[in-house]
């Protein structure tokens, strides 16, 4: 399934809380998005970034990647989530199940995309989620039947507003360190003196 698999990296928010871009962050001697697109790589050619902000240093870090700018950023994560859709389906549409994922998860892995993969290959659910800090979130998995759906979520709606809704439809793989995500300058050195 993985060449029908498409993953989404929404990677165009302004890091506000951080002062500084989170996608730029250095962890393991990567940047914390260029991480997490090579570990998209190791499952999947069709690989979508969607930036925000102008910023060329973010642009240096998907060098030799399929991205998109998201001009209206500053909406919320809906409309990043749908500009990366519409992105990948007019790239790639052949893709029958869609990854998204955020850059600020240190600990993601290729391993977390293919459980996913995997769980959904023998799932009848068409949602497969990140279960982690007793609730379900990203990376997680549409089947292509959702994709009207994405397509109406608005302002900060997320994918979680689609898990929470379609509960009965949604399926889980156990992703514990998926707690730990970077939102503060504490978060950061957290994960550095970890």
């Amino acid at each position: 399934m993985e060449n029908t698999t498409a993953v989404i990296i929404l990677a165009a928010g302004s890091s506000s809380r951080l002062g500084e871009p989170k996608q730029l962050l250095n962890y393991k001697g990567k940047t914390l998005l260029r991480h997490t697109a090579d570990e998209a790589l190791l499952i999947t050619e069709k690989v979508v970034v969607v930036t925000g902000e102008e910023n060329p240093q973010i642009t240096e870090q998907i060098t030799g990647l399929h991205h998109v700018k998201n001009e209206n950023w500053s909406e919320g994560m809906a409309s990043s989530l749908k500009v990366g859709l519409k992105e990948t389906l007019q790239r790639f549409p052949e893709t029958e199940q869609l990854i998204f994922t955020v850059c600020d998860q240190p600990f993601i892995t290729s391993s977390v995309f293919k459980a996913l993969i995997e769980k959904k290959n023998t799932s009848p659910k068409g949602i497969i989620a990140s279960a982690y800090a007793e609730t379900l979130g990203v990376p997680v998995l549409f089947s292509s039947s959702y994709i009207q759906e994405l397509l109406t979520l608005k302002g900060q709606e997320g994918a979680r507003k689609l898990i929470l809704h379609y509960l009965d439809d949604t399926d889980s793989i156990p992703f514990k360190q998926g707690r730990w995500d970077i939102d503060t300058p504490e978060d950061y050195k957290k994960l550095i003196n970890s």
